[in-house]
Order: structure tokens, then sequence, then C-alpha cells
């Protein structure tokens, strides 16, 4: 005869993992666990860290810039455009409105906020564990936490420090680059002009000479090829107008592009009062100036000290890292705890020494470029320099003796042809003097001011009126290495 089993009334039943029900252990772990979590979620996101010194100044000029720049992540209102405003209006529009602008300043923000990254600890762990073999013996919620070694967390953010300065100085070459390109498109307009206007007048001037030249070949003192050279340089002349005419849509294209426009955008106007480049080639001082404001220089100097930062971080590869943390169990009474410890062992020499030696060399090619990029500028400034004293006598002597004593000519040439003590092609080749004479002062004052808005703007780093840019003092703090 089968016996049937009878449950024993006085133990209780088993759950899924075998923990007995009702167990006020079970209600414990339970419990312990729940309030372990919650205590860790809650007390966490109010955890922050201890910003670097360069931190701080690197958040504090970012929201200098950001203030007059991109406030609240938007663009400041653009001014109205208007023939009749200043060159500075339209400079102050394109540094706000240029793509590439923007570009390099929201690289350098985000390279400041790399920084609070770099220098915070690494997020904590919540671990848990148990223990089953038929029933749950142990249930164990945990924490633990990595600290890297001292100093390493500040060495890095060094590192990113020393990055966002360099971005920086990018987002400043970017800023003067922009008002260079409006500065060259506005100059070769309003010079563009000029040239129309000297040929248009030579036109005036040729049909004044086709007159005397019909009136002398009807009087039977000249030939009908003195009319028709007149003609022939006349239309020589209407064709180069036209050809001049049409590259004014190439340099509004060019000028809309400089103001970060696009092609749906209306075509802006042009300043219609021409502005020179205030800049004093005569000082002894510029070439300091360049080497100490020059943005490109500062930006390689940032990479100096990047790569010195770099070498303290491999350095740092030296001291040992920690995790710490502790468990409970949550079922025993009273609880047990197991504190665990964690250290890594530096123990690889060479990696360790080939870290540092690799550091080392970066900083060394980093200041080599530093001192090549010096070498160069030296080089473009004393170029820029020579092409602004070069197109100053140029436009010198074409105005006060070629264009004076060209003009002469040309009267004396137009009279000794009617008093027929002259061949008229003498009388062209006094015209087309006058006009090449005339082109070439045009030539040389594009020249100049060419030179010195890249002197002004590229080379000495001047920024125009009202660019979001730092003072230069303000912007050399940034670093986190004093």
């Amino acid at each position: 005869m089968t016996q049937k089993s009878i449950p024993n009334r006085g133990t209780p039943t088993t759950g899924a993992v075998g923990l007995p029900s009702g167990d006020p252990a079970s209600a414990r772990s339970i419990f312990v666990t729940t309030a372990f979590v919650s205590a860790f979620y809650l007390m966490l996101p109010g955890c922050e860290g201890v910003p670097t010194e360069g931190e701080r100044r690197a958040q504090q000029n970012l929201q200098t810039i950001a203030a007059a720049y991109r406030p609240q992540h938007q663009r400041p209102p653009l001014p109205q455009l208007q023939s009749t405003d200043s060159l500075s209006t339209f400079l102050q529009f394109a540094i706000l409105n240029q793509p590439r602008v923007e570009a390099a300043y929201y690289d350098w923000a985000a390279t400041v906020r790399r920084i609070t990254v770099a220098r915070s600890l690494p997020d904590p762990e919540f671990r848990f564990e148990m223990d089953i073999s038929g029933i749950v013996s142990s249930v164990m919620p945990g924490a633990m936490a990595e600290f890297p070694g001292f100093g390493k967390l500040e060495a890095a953010a060094n590192v990113v420090t020393a990055e966002s300065q360099a971005k920086y100085f990018v987002f400043e070459s970017s800023v003067l680059q922009a008002a260079f390109a409006v500065k060259k498109a506005y100059y070769q307009q309003h010079f563009l002009d000029a040239r129309i206007a000297i040929n248009q007048q030579t036109l005036r001037l040729l049909a004044n000479l086709e007159k005397v030249a019909r009136a002398q070949h009807e009087a039977g003192k000249a030939t009908l090829q003195d009319v028709l050279r007149v003609q022939i340089e006349h239309d020589r002349i209407v064709t180069t107008i036209s050809n001049l005419k049409d590259s004014r849509n190439v340099l509004l294209a060019q000028f809309k592009a400089a103001l970060g426009l696009k092609e749906a955008d209306p075509t802006p106007p042009v300043p219609a009062k021409f502005e020179s480049t205030p800049l004093d080639v005569t000082s002894d001082r510029l070439m300091t100036f360049a080497l100490a404001r020059n943005p490109r220089l500062k930006s390689m100097e940032a990479e100096v000290h990047r790569a010195d930062a770099e070498i303290r971080v491999a350095q740092k590869a030296q001291v040992p890292d920690i995790t710490a943390g502790i468990k409970a169990d949550a079922i025993t009474w009273p609880f047990i705890f197991r504190p665990e410890l964690r250290v890594t062992l530096p123990v690889w020499r060479d990696k360790i020494k080939a870290q540092i030696e690799g550091a080392e060399a970066g900083k060394r090619a980093a200041a080599a470029r530093l001192s090549a990029e010096e070498i160069a500028l030296v080089v473009e400034f004393v170029e820029k320099l020579y092409l602004v004293r070069e197109a100053g006598r140029n436009l010198a002597l074409f105005n006060e003796r070629l264009l004076p004593k060209s003009r002469q000519s040309l009267e004396v040439a137009q009279s000794a042809y009617v008093g027929g003590q002259l061949e008229f092609v003498n009388v062209i080749d006094a015209q087309r003097s006058l006009l090449d004479f005339s082109l070439s002062a045009v030539e040389a004052r594009v020249q100049r001011e060419l030179a010195l808005a890249e002197l002004s703007l590229l080379i000495l780093g001047t920024p125009p009126a009202g660019a979001p840019v730092l003072p230069s003092d303000a912007a050399d703090r940034t670093r986190g290495n004093p």
C-alpha cells in the first residue's frame, strides 16, 4: 500500500528561488536591497566634482563670449544692412552670421565642457550578488568606486584645458578671417567701380579723339586710318567695360558668401563709403605685437602647453589606481559587511617609459612647429609690409608724377596732331599710357588695402570693433598652468 506524503504544516513553503516565503530574513533582504538602491540613486545625482582653476577660467571665458555671440545658444538679431552703413556694421553681420565662425565657436565650447569630464571621477557602480544552493543563502547589495591615482585627474584636465585654449584661438582666427573676407570683397567691389569709371572716362576721351580725326580726314590732313584706329580702341574699351561689369556678379557672390548669406538670401548692398584700414606701418613695434598676439601662434603655443600636460599624464601612469567598495549580506542578522579593495600595480616600466618618452617627443614636435610658424610669420609680416610700402611708393609715383605728365603728354600730342606735326598713332599711344597708368594706380590701391587688411587682421590679430573675442590677457589665462 502506497503511503501519501503529507506536507509538514510547521514548515513554510518556499518560493521560486528557494527562499522561504514569510521568512523575516526574506523581508529584511528585500527591504535592505530596495533601501540601498533607492538611497544610491537619490544621493548620486546631487554629486558634483571640484573644478580646476583652468576649468573655471575656461568656463568664465565661454560665458563671456556666449553672452555676446550666442546668448542662450541663439544668434543675436542681425543688423539690417544698408548701403549707408559703415564697414564695421557689415563686419559685425559677417562675424555673427558666418557658419565657419559658428562651427569654430561650438568646437571650442565642446572642448571647454570636456574639461569637466576629464577631471571627474569614474561613475561608481552598484553591485548585487546572491548565493543560491537550493535556497538563497545570501543577498549582497553593494557599491564600488574607482579612484585614479593622485594627480591623474588634474593632469588629464590640464591636457583638455590646453586643448580648449588652442580651440579658442582657432575660433578667434575664424573671426578675423571672416572680417578679412568681407574687407577683401568690399575693396575689390570699390576698385572694380574705379576701373569701370576710368574706362568710361577713356571712352569719352576716345569720342573726342574720333571727332578730331574725322575733322582732319575731312580737311584732307589725315587718312581714314586714323578714324579706324580710334574706333578699334573704342571697341576694345567697350568690351573691357562689359567684362568688368560682368565680373561684378562674381564679386557680389563673394561678398554675399563672406557675409554668411545663402543663395536664397537677397543680395546685400555694398557700403557706399570707402573706408581704409588704419594702421601705422612705420611703427617699430608691429613685429613684436604680431609675435605676441597672432592667433595662429597662440594656438600653437597652446599645443605646446597641451603636450607638456600630456607628459605629466604619462608620468602619473606610475601612480596606482584604487578601487574600493563594500557589500552587505542582507539575509543575515546582524548584517555581514564585506569590504573590497583593489589596487593596480604599474609594474610594466618599459610601457611607462615609452609613454613618457612619447609625450616628450610630442612636446618637442609642438615646440618645433611653433618655432617654424614664428619664422613663417616673420617672413609673411615682412612681405606684407613690403607690399604696403611698395604700393604706397607706386601710388605716389602715379598720382604725383606719371598721371599728370601723361595727361599733359596726351594734350600735347593731340595739339600737335591737329597742327599736322605728329602722327595719330602717337596720340593713341599717349591715350593708352594714360589709361594704363590710371589702372595701375587702382591696382596699387587694391594691393595696399588688401595688404593693410591682412596685416591688421591675420598677422597682427587685431579684431574689429565689437568682435566677440577675449582681451589678450584673458585669452592667455585660459590654460590651467599660469
